[in-house]
């Protein structure tokens, strides 16, 4: 009989791992990323970053969780316990991602009601920021509840508890098997219909159309690592947590590339339906696409809202699929990000899966609340930049000195090849990870540190402090609490 904390199949891992890579993100973030880096011209820094660094850095991360078959925190304890704290850095900021995402996730649910009558009325803009978020882009906003957007964030939480708290295979291996094909199949019926609109030709030109001229900036290549590192979820530690509950018999490679291969699908396809509706737009409205272009939720909660207004009799069924679509991949990316915190508990106190699951729920539905006001759209922003753009980035650089240079990733090359079913690891593979990664995404980390530094507001700034002081010493808490497992510095190998 499996193991509670094992996948009861191959499929189940690769199921789960596609649906933390085709999460919120991809739907609203990479559209906006290929247009306003080149267009055509992209592909060719995002192909190197997945090449470069989006597989060898994913196969390392499986290749050393399966080893410990243990949380994040506790390899990196036995690996070396003066590097403890980093062990809970990074599913602490994962956790943060967790409960911001519960914010989007309840404005969906809003949005996939109102998608039936088209309840944001003739305005999308107005009724998004205005009447929804009661947006303010004072601090003074917190003090602003807005119970609707609470109510649909707590109904997420009940559903992702009912998901989370059950053993591995039962709860997110069973739901992986059900929410990320209708997420493609879903996909696919959107764009098909896009792809059929009036002007589908106009906007699709102007996302392929290539800049060559931005291959010579450095701001391209940087959008093409930091995009691979979001999509592909690198130095989270869910990939880590995940693969820690594969079975002996796993490829590791191949299934590192056939979910790299997914998720690059996906949010290409995904780009698809959004410029072919953008061009649809342009058509009818005379705006060109290039001021139709928005990013982040204004893409999702305006854009497509404002198209649907248009379209007539078919919105009523295109409409409720597209928020479905969105509900799914929340769904998806929020149940991937409780993984690495809850199993590090376990580990290091002893609880329970279902109690720890609980526990984490329910304070994180209690801080999300944060978000149910008019200021929580902003803070979502300040919040999101600083984790993805600073803390993650800085734990990958470490991860990959930990990983590499401690444990000796070289210890990964026989086993690793000797269950490849594609490629072989060799000599190639250590460069990448000892020197190159390391390399690569330090340079990322200190640009966009300088953009958070040069661009972000006084509020940005003080939010971000905030939100550093928050992760740092919610951290040095889990660090410092003794152990109540017996078992903590205890990690079985199978390398």
């Amino acid at each position: 009989m499996a193991d509670k904390n094992e996948w009861g199949s191959n499929m189940s891992f690769i199921l789960a791992m596609i649906g933390s890579a085709v999460g919120l993100g991809n739907i609203w973030r990479y559209p906006y990323v290929l247009y306003s880096n080149g267009g055509g011209a992209f592909y060719i820094p995002y192909i190197v970053a997945i090449l470069l660094m989006g597989i060898p850095f994913l196969i390392l991360e499986y290749g050393v969780g399966y080893n410990f078959k243990s949380s994040f925190a506790k390899a990196i304890t036995k690996i070396n316990s003066k590097w403890q704290y980093l062990g809970w850095l990074l599913p602490v900021a994962v956790f943060m991602i967790m409960i911001y995402y519960s914010a989007i996730l309840g404005w969906d649910g809003i949005y996939m009601v109102l998608s039936f009558f088209k309840g944001w009325g003739a305005d999308p803009n107005t009724y998004f920021t205005a009447n929804l978020l009661q947006a303010s882009s004072s601090f003074t906003g917190l003090t602003n509840f807005i119970p609707i957007i609470a109510v649909a964030m707590l109904i997420g939480w009940v559903i992702v508890w009912f998901i989370s708290h059950r053993d591995l295979e039962a709860g997110l291996g069973k739901v992986s098997k059900i929410l990320v094909p209708a997420l493609f199949i879903i996909m696919i019926i959107i764009v098909g219909f896009s792809l059929t609109l009036p002007g589908a030709s106009i906007g699709l030109a102007e996302l392929f159309d290539p800049d060559w001229s931005l291959l010579t900036h450095f701001e391209i290549w940087m959008a093409a690592f930091g995009q691979i590192v979001f999509s592909l979820s690198l130095g989270m530690s869910i990939a880590f947590t995940y693969a820690s509950y594969t079975k002996d018999d796993a490829d590791l490679v191949t299934n590192t590339i056939s979910i790299a291969l997914a998720n690059s699908l996906f949010e290409n396809f995904a780009a698809l339906g959004v410029f072919s509706i953008l061009g649809y737009m342009s058509l009818q409205s005379g705006t060109a696409v290039a001021d139709l272009v928005t990013q982040g939720t204004g893409l999702v909660f305006i854009v497509y809202p404002t198209v649907f207004n248009v379209l007539g009799q078919w919105a009523y069924v295109l409409g409720p699929l597209f928020f479905l679509t969105i509900y799914l991949a929340g769904l998806t990316s929020i149940l991937s990000t409780i993984e690495p915190l809850s199993f590090s508990i376990q580990n290091k106190f002893g609880l329970s899966r279902s109690r720890t699951m609980t526990i984490l729920i329910v304070v994180g539905a209690l801080i999300s609340m944060v978000y149910a006001t008019s200021f929580g759209g902003d803070l979502l922003g300040y919040v999101d930049t600083f984790i993805n753009q600073i803390a993650l980035l800085l734990g990958v650089i470490l991860e990959c000195i930990i990983f590499a240079w401690i444990f000796k990733a070289e210890r990964l090359i026989d086993f690793l090849n000797s269950r490849s079913k594609t490629i072989k690891l060799g000599s190639w593979w250590l460069v990448v990870v000892k020197y190159i990664l390391p390399i690569f995404i330090a340079i990322i980390w200190i640009g966009g540190l300088i953009d958070v530094i040069n661009a972000g507001t006084f509020d940005q700034l003080v939010f971000t402090a905030i939100s550093a002081a928050i992760l740092l010493i919610a951290t040095l808490v889990f660090t410092l609490l003794p152990a109540k497992n017996p078992e903590w510095e205890n990690a079985e190998e199978r390398v």
